[in-house]
C-alpha cells in the first residue's frame, strides 16, 4: 500500500509537521501483527515564501499562496500510484480565506482521502464552516483525536457518525532517567515546573507566571521553564510583544531566579529529556477552544504530572484522575494546587503513575497501527473506483427558492446595486442594469407561480426604468441614493439588457398596464438597435427581441432587425474564428454564454441554418474551455482568456454562470437533446460549490449569492447583480425541469 501525506513537514518548525513525520515513520515500520507493507512519500506545505532542506520521503512542496501548486501537487499524487491519501488539516497551514486552496486540490483527487483534524472551531465563521465541510465530504474518512470533536462534527457540521474515527494523539515511543535529565539540566536539586510549546497570547502563562511568588515563598528550590520558541505567525504580526510582556512581569514579580525561558524549537530527544525532568507539567491555556493539544499528549505520554485549565482536549485527556485542573485565569487556585502537591509528594506520583499507564496505550507505534488499520479498510472499500458522471438533474438538493434578500435590496426606488456580506450599501445608489435584470427575475417569478410579491416588485423596477428613458429612447444608467442622476447616458450593455427585460415583459406581461407601459418604453428605444456597437449589447437586445416577436410573430420589420443583429454576431464569428479557435473575437471575455444564446434565441425564430450552426459551434466551443471534469470552470475576468493564451481562472463572476445556465436551456429548447440539461444543471451548480473553489457562492442564511471568487476565496459581499444571476438560474432551472416532463 502507498500512501501520499500531506500537511507540514520538518525541518519547518510545526506542531503539525512533526505529527505528519511521526505519522509517516510509525506507518512505514508497522509491518508486524498482520499489518500491511506499507510505503508513501509527502507532499510538504511551505510557508511565507520559505524553502527548506526536506529529507528524502518530501517528493514535493506546495507554497501555501500558490493556488497552481495545489492543483499540480494533485495531479502529482495521481500520477505517482499511490493508493490512498492522508490529509492532516490545520486552517493556518493552507493558503486562501480559510485555507480555501485545499478545497480544489482535494476534488481532483482520484484515490480514497483521510484526513486528520487537527483543529475543529465551536463557532466557526462563514468561511472555515464552508471550507471544513467541504473536506468532510469530500474525505472517505475523518481522524478526530477527542470524542469532544466527534461531536463538534456531528451536530454542528452535519457529518455522518460513521464516517468518524478516533485515534488519540500519537506520543514518541521515547524514555529517558529522570535522574540523569536533571543531572544534564544541572536541575538535581530543583522543584521544576514546564510549559513547552510556541509561545503566544491564548497560551496563558502569564497566569502560572502570576502564581509562582506565594509558591516559591515556600519553596525556593522551584524553577518553571517556560520552553518554546513564539509562534511564527505571532511573531509575522506582533514581534515578540508577548514574551516582553511575560519577562517584564517576572521582573516586577522578582522572579528572575525562578523562571527560565528557553527560546528554542528542540528535537523530540531534548523535549522529552525536559519532560523527564520535570516534577509537574503546566498547560495554563485562557479557554476551552482548544480541541487538541499535542503538548498536552506528550506530557502525558511521558507520564507527568499534570495540571491544566479545563479547555477542551485536557477534560477528555485528564479524566479518571491523570491530572489536575484550575480555572481560566485563576492564580491564586493555581498556586495552592502546587502547594498541594510539592508538600504531598504521594498524590504527585499517583498522577504520574495513572498518566504514564494511559501514555503506554497512545505511543505512535499504536497509532501508526490504528493509522494502518484505517487505511487498509478504507482501501478495500474503494477497491473499485466509482467513475465520475455528471449530476442527475434533481431539484430536491436544491434550497427553497426566496426573494428574501431582493426584499432586503429593494425600496421604493429600485433594487439597490451593492451589498456589504449581506446588508444593502446605500452608499452606491442604483443602477438601470440590476433594474431591468430584477424586472426580469420577478416576472420569472410572476409567470412561474403567480407571487404576489413578484407582481408588486415588478412594478417598483420597470417604474425605475421608465424613470431612467431618454426623449430620445436611450437610458441612463446610475442614480445616488437620494436620486440625483449620475450619467446622462448609460453603457450599452444596460441598454441591452433593458431590452431584454422589456422584451420579456411583452410577452410574459401580467396585466394590461404593464404591457402598455413596457410595449412603450421598448418601441422608445428601438431607432437604437441599429446603433449599437458592442457584440453583447446586440447579444442582449437579441434576447429582447427574440421575446416580444414570440407573441408578435407577425412584426416583420422587428423580426428583419432581428436578422440584421444576428448576421453582425455571425459576421464577427467569421472575422475572428479559425479552425481551433470558434468564437466571435480573439478573447474569451465576461458574460460570455449570452453571445451563443442569442444566436440561438434567434435561430427559433428566423429558422436560419447558418445563425443555428454558428450557436451550435460557439456553445460546443466556451463548453470545451469551460465545463470539463464535471463541473464549470467559467472564464475569469481576472486577464480573460486571450486566443493562444493562459485562461484566468479568477475573478469568477455569477452572471457568467447565469449565462451558461441559459444558453443550455435554449439548446434544450431547439434540440431537444436533453445532454444539454445535464449541462445546464451542471452549470448551475457552480452556485452550489461545484466550482474552482469547491465553495458555496449561495449564502443559506441570507438567501443572497456572494459576488464571485477571487484568489483569496468567496467575495463574501452580496449585491443584487450575483444574488439576480442566482435567482434567474434557479428560475430557469426550475422550469427546463417542468418542460422535461411534460415532453417525457
Amino acid at each position: 500500500m502507498k500512501i501520499a501525506y500531506i500537511g507540514t513537514y520538518p525541518p519547518r518548525e510545526c506542531g503539525i509537521g512533526t505529527f505528519t513525520r511521526n505519522l509517516f515513520n510509525s506507518m512505514l515500520e508497522n509491518h508486524g501483527h498482520n499489518m500491511p507493507e506499507s510505503s508513501g512519500f509527502v507532499v510538504a506545505m511551505n510557508d511565507s515564501g520559505l524553502e527548506y532542506e526536506y529529507p528524502a520521503e518530501v517528493k514535493l512542496t506546495i507554497r501555501q499562496e500558490y493556488q497552481e501548486d495545489y492543483i499540480n501537487a494533485a495531479k502529482f499524487i495521481n500520477q505517482s500510484d499511490a493508493d490512498i491519501c492522508i490529509l492532516e488539516h490545520e486552517f493556518g497551514i493552507y493558503g486562501g480565506q480559510s485555507g480555501v486552496y485545499i478545497l480544489p486540490m482535494l476534488h481532483r483527487l482520484e484515490i480514497p482521502l483521510i484526513v486528520t483534524l487537527h483543529t475543529i472551531l465551536k463557532n466557526p465563521s462563514y468561511n472555515e464552516k464552508a471550507v471544513l465541510s467541504e473536506i468532510c465530504k469530500m474525505a472517505h474518512t475523518l481522524v478526530v483525536m477527542t470524542n469532544k470533536a466527534i461531536k463538534f462534527l456531528v451536530e454542528r457540521y452535519n457529518v455522518p457518525g460513521e464516517k468518524i474515527v478516533l485515534i488519540e494523539h500519537g506520543v514518541p515511543d521515547i524514555y529517558f532517567s529522570q535522574e540523569e535529565s536533571r543531572k544534564e539540566f544541572k536541575l538535581e536539586n530543583k522543584k521544576v515546573l514546564l510549559t513547552f510549546g510556541f509561545i503566544g497570547r491564548n497560551k496563558g502563562i502569564e497566569t502560572v507566571i502570576k502564581a509562582l511568588p506565594d509558591v516559591v515563598k515556600k519553596y525556593p528550590e522551584l524553577i518553571y521553564i517556560i520552553l518554546g520558541k513564539t509562534h511564527p505567525n505571532v511573531l509575522r504580526h506582533s514581534g515578540e510583544e508577548y514574551r516582553v510582556f511575560l519577562s517584564q512581569l517576572v521582573k516586577s514579580l522578582n522572579l528572575d531566579k525562578h523562571v527560565i525561558f528557553l527560546n528554542e524549537f528542540l528535537s523530540e530527544q531534548d523535549l522529552f529529556k525536559y519532560l523527564y525532568a520535570c516534577d509537574i507539567y503546566i498547560t495554563p491555556y485562557l479557554n476551552e477552544s482548544q480541541i487538541t493539544s499535542g503538548t498536552l499528549s506528550y506530557a502525558v505520554g511521558v507520564g507527568s504530572a499534570v495540571i491544566s485549565t479545563p479547555y477542551w482536549h485536557a477534560e477528555e485527556l485528564l479524566s479518571e484522575g491523570r491530572g489536575l485542573f484550575f480555572n481560566f485565569h485563576d492564580s491564586k487556585q493555581l498556586t495552592s494546587l502546587l502547594i498541594r502537591l510539592i508538600k504531598h509528594p504521594e498524590e504527585l506520583n499517583e498522577l504520574k503513575e495513572k498518566a504514564a499507564a494511559h501514555g503506554r496505550k497512545i505511543t505512535w507505534p499504536k497509532s501508526g497501527s490504528n493509522y494502518l488499520e484505517l487505511a487498509s479498510r478504507v482501501m478495500a472499500e474503494n477497491r473499485i473506483p466509482a467513475e465520475k458522471e455528471g449530476p442527475a438533474f434533481d431539484l430536491t438538493i436544491l434550497p427553497e427558492f426566496s426573494l428574501k434578500h431582493i426584499n432586503r435590496l429593494t425600496d421604493d426606488t429600485g433594487i439597490l446595486q451593492h451589498a456589504k456580506f449581506g446588508i444593502p450599501n446605500l452608499e452606491e445608489g442604483y443602477c438601470l442594469d440590476d433594474n431591468a435584470r430584477a424586472l426580469l427575475m420577478v416576472l420569472m417569478v410572476y409567470h412561474q407561480t403567480r407571487d404576489s410579491r413578484a407582481l408588486e416588485l415588478s412594478s417598483i423596477y420597470l417604474s425605475y426604468i421608465q424613470y431612467m428613458q431618454n426623449p430620445d429612447g436611450t437610458f441612463r444608467n446610475f442614480i445616488s441614493y437620494n436620486r440625483n442622476f449620475l450619467d446622462e447616458l448609460g453603457s450599452e450593455d444596460s441598454f441591452g439588457r433593458t431590452i431584454w427585460a422589456l422584451g420579456y415583459l411583452l410577452d410574459n406581461a401580467p396585466t394590461d398596464a404593464f404591457f402598455q407601459a413596457g410595449r412603450l418604453m421598448f418601441f422608445n428605444a428601438s431607432p437604437n438597435f441599429e446603433k449599437l456597437q458592442s457584440i453583447r449589447s446586440i447579444a442582449n437586445t437579441m434576447i429582447g427581441v427574440c421575446y416580444y416577436l414570440k407573441s408578435n410573430y407577425g412584426d416583420y420589420s422587428m423580426t428583419e432587425r432581428l436578422r440584421k443583429m444576428a448576421n453582425r454576431l455571425v459576421k464577427n464569428y467569421e472575422e475572428n474564428s479559425s479552425e481551433n479557435w470558434k468564437w466571435f473575437e480573439s478573447l474569451l471575455a465576461y458574460d460570455n454564454g449570452i453571445l451563443p444564446l442569442a444566436l440561438l434565441q434567434s435561430a427559433e425564430i428566423l429558422h436560419d441554418e447558418r445563425i443555428s450552426r454558428v450557436g451550435i459551434d460557439t456553445m460546443n466551443f466556451l463548453t470545451m474551455h469551460t465545463l470539463k471534469e464535471n463541473y464549470l470552470s467559467v472564464i475569469g475576468n481576472e486577464k480573460w482568456y486571450k486566443e493562444n493564451g493562459k485562461r484566468s481562472v479568477f475573478a469568477q463572476q455569477p452572471i457568467d454562470a447565469m449565462a451558461m445556465v441559459l444558453m443550455y436551456h435554449q439548446a434544450y429548447r431547439l434540440t431537444g437533446d436533453k445532454e444539454f440539461l445535464a449541462k445546464l444543471y451542471t452549470s448551475f451548480l457552480w452556485f452550489l460549490g461545484e466550482n474552482d473553489l469547491r465553495m458555496s457562492l449561495f449564502d443559506f442564511e441570507t438567501k443572497g449569492c456572494c459576488d464571485g471568487f477571487e484568489k483569496y476565496g468567496v467575495n463574501r459581499n452580496q449585491g443584487a447583480e450575483s444574488s439576480l444571476a442566482y435567482l434567474i438560474s434557479h428560475l430557469t432551472v426550475q422550469q427546463a425541469y417542468e418542460e422535461l416532463h411534460v415532453n417525457d
